[in-house]
């Protein structure tokens, strides 16, 4: 059965040439296009959508009061399609946060070539968005691009040298993708000041990861911020890579810090969870936890394997908490999960990596 959408944009072009490229996608049905949500609603009363492609700022009625409103009434998978601008970042993180299940930016300038480029783009996230779990977006993207799928050689070439003895310092590595900002938001809001380090790779366009953190730090106990290359890496602080770029861990002396780095996509992402895990199970070993949490894809599980073959715990959150349980899935599949755990749970395993350690 074809996968039914709606768009909603107050641009005719945005809703014509969006109808024309999701229609050619095999098994998507554009059964309305609107200019504002009030539009939107009138049309929802007859035929309800799988998935809704939204813009917003429109007249009548914004997107994002548009979304919580849906979220509210019958929880549906809803994709943003919006201008990135400083402003609209900063929006655009406040709609992840309300339930939307993964963004498309769309530039100001040449706009009709660029949805045309980013066809498959498109069709893969609203494909994904159809598949995503409506029960955990109630409760509270990096898309695939037509490239050779690399792995985290291409960034940290892999080494049989024996990961770091054991130190009183501990790293706990986190990654997620499809619907993480949520799941981020439900864990680390319930972590008290006192807590062991963490670096985080959550799947986002550029630009959108610090509104997403400083949103985050503002929200939580601990502190919270986008990292910057050779930031430490230390107690009630979490450091979250920067989209677009790749984020190492880093260990001189008893110190970890990060190392921000450009390079290839991974796994079709940039940052890459896989590039992540894969340096903290070099550099931290054994005092390392390792958690994969929601998301589309594979990125994340090889690398999680090294950190289960360094020594590290490694944790998976449960299919039933995931709104796309793919990385996690894959993950347990290859034998790198030590706990499957519900997502109000994550919490108390990194809590216990102390207990864990016998410190």
């Amino acid at each position: 059965m074809a996968i039914k959408v709606m768009i909603v944009d107050d641009s005719a072009v945005v809703r014509q040439v969006l109808s024309g490229l999701l229609q050619q996608g095999a098994g998507i049905q554009v059964t309305h296009a609107v200019s504002d949500p009030i539009l939107a609603m009138e049309r929802m009363k007859t035929e309800w959508p799988d998935v809704i492609v939204l813009d917003v700022e429109m007249p009548r009625m914004d997107g994002i009061t548009f979304l919580r409103k849906i979220m509210a009434e019958r929880p549906t998978p809803v994709v943003i399609c919006s201008t990135l601008t400083e402003k609209g970042t900063k929006t655009s993180v406040e709609a992840l946060a309300a339930g939307a299940v993964s963004i498309v930016t769309k530039p100001r300038l040449d706009l009709k070539n660029f949805l045309k480029s980013s066809a498959a783009e498109l069709v893969s996230v609203v494909k994904a968005a159809a598949r995503a779990n409506v029960s955990r977006l109630a409760s509270r993207g990096a898309p695939l691009v037509a490239t050779p799928k690399l792995s985290a050689d291409a960034v940290l070439p892999s080494s049989e040298a024996p990961a770091m003895v054991q130190t009183t310092e501990q790293v706990v590595a986190i990654g997620t993708s499809t619907g993480g900002t949520q799941a981020l938001e439900e864990v680390l809001t319930r972590l008290p000041r006192v807590c062991p380090g963490i670096v985080i790779v959550q799947h986002m366009p550029e630009k959108f990861t610090a509104a997403f953190a400083a949103r985050l730090d503002q929200l939580c106990e601990i502190a919270v911020k986008e990292a910057e290359n050779n930031d430490r890496v230390v107690p009630g602080r979490a450091l979250i890579a920067p989209g677009g770029r790749h984020m190492l861990l880093r260990r001189q002396g008893a110190q970890y810090f990060v190392e921000v780095v450009d390079g290839p996509l991974v796994n079709r992402h940039r940052p890459s969870v896989d590039v992540l895990f894969r340096s903290v199970a070099r550099a931290a070993g054994n005092n390392a936890l390792g958690i994969i949490m929601t998301g589309m894809g594979d990125d994340g599980a090889a690398g999680l394997l090294e950190m289960h073959k360094a020594g590290a715990h490694t944790v998976a959150q449960d299919e039933q908490s995931c709104v796309v349980y793919g990385m996690p899935k894959e993950a347990v599949k290859r034998g790198a999960v030590d706990r499957i755990v519900p997502l109000d749970q994550v919490d108390r395993e990194i809590l216990a990596q102390q207990t864990r350690l016998g410190r």
